[in-house]
C-alpha cells in the first residue's frame, strides 16, 4: 500500500540548514525549524519542506513561533513541560529524560 504525503517544498537556498547557517533552529515536536523571512523550513528526507502555520482566527506565524494566548491549533502545543526542571513550552522541549505526558520532542 502506497500512502502519499503532502510536502510543500521550500525555495532553494545556497546553504544547507543547520547550527550555524544564520537562522533562527527552533525545535517543533519531533523535528528542527529553520526560522526566516516568516516561515518555517524543516527537513524531511534529505529536502526542505515548509513548515505548519498557525490555523488560529488571530494568527499567520509559523508554529514553531506562535504565541497565541488561547491557541486552538492542533500543532501548536502550547502546554507548559510537567519535569520538575523544566519550564519550556512543550512543543519547545528538549529534557532528555522528560516524562511530561503532552511533550513531543525532536530527534
Amino acid at each position: 500500500m502506497t500512502v502519499n504525503t503532502e510536502h510543500t517544498p521550500a525555495e532553494k537556498h545556497n546553504h544547507t540548514h543547520g547550527p550555524g547557517c544564520g537562522h533562527e533552529a527552533r525545535v517543533h515536536g519531533d523535528h528542527v525549524d529553520y526560522l526566516h523571512d516568516g516561515h518555517a523550513h524543516r527537513e524531511d528526507g534529505g529536502h526542505y519542506d515548509e513548515c505548519t502555520t498557525c490555523v488560529c482566527g488571530d494568527c499567520d506565524d509559523v508554529c514553531a513561533a506562535c504565541e497565541c494566548d488561547g491557541c486552538t491549533c492542533p500543532t501548536c502545543n502550547h502546554e507548559t513541560c510537567q519535569c520538575e526542571h523544566c519550564d519550556d513550552i512543550c512543543n519547545n522541549c528538549v529534557c532528555v529524560d522528560c516524562t511530561c505526558p503532552t511533550c513531543t520532542h525532536a530527534a
